[in-house]
């Protein structure tokens, strides 16, 4: 959490469900260990949260046209991420691989991160995201094409319900000479090793 963060004030109503849910599952919420614990719950979840008052969109507005005729595939691979399911709040904690074919200009790499946490700090659905994170390059870089494929583990899956630790989930989404052309394809998979 930042210092920003911890200053911010949690509504009453917050911290009186967050109580609740403690009472709920066993605890008591004025035991020493757990008083302050409904405050840190909120702001903890208003970061998790935090992708919701931003615009993805904005880390694709400065691009580079000079770039020397370049005009291959730029790829960031195994980008750490956390996200929350929406379904049971439980973390989604992966890594993200993303590419794109330029037309006539590139972004900085770290946009492509950018653009994937500002997707990932909201409730989510792994299939959701991935489209969400190749839809905001497709649509605001113009490139030729868009490749992204995410490999997470579900807590929901592992720590609840069937139980399964150690399962991956992998999705893609592929746009453009991605889609349409089956050598374009191979090759950026064979980049991302998959």
């Amino acid at each position: 959490m930042t210092r920003a963060n911890a200053s911010i004030p949690v509504p009453q109503q917050v911290q009186d469900a967050i109580r609740t849910l403690i009472r709920w599952s066993g605890e008591d919420p004025e035991r020493e260990g757990l008083q302050e614990t409904p405050q840190r719950v909120a702001r903890a979840w208003k970061e998790y949260c935090g992708g919701y008052e931003e615009d993805p969109a904005i880390h694709l507005e400065k691009v580079f046209e000079e770039v020397g005729g370049y005009n291959e595939i730029v790829l960031l691979k195994d980008i750490p991420f956390q996200s929350h399911c929406e379904h049971h709040m439980a973390p989604i904690i992966g890594v993200a691989h993303i590419a794109y074919l330029p037309r006539d200009h590139v972004v900085g790499i770290s946009k492509l991160a950018r653009v994937l946490h500002a997707y990932a700090r909201r409730l989510q659905v792994q299939e959701r995201l991935t489209a969400e994170v190749a839809d905001c390059l497709w649509n605001n870089l113009k490139p030729l094409g868009v490749a992204v494929v995410v490999v997470a583990n579900h807590a929901c899956m592992s720590g609840r319900g069937v139980r399964t630790p150690g399962v991956q989930m992998k999705t893609s989404r592929m746009m453009g000479v991605f889609q349409d052309d089956e050598r374009s394809r191979r090759e950026v998979l064979a980049l991302m090793g998959l």
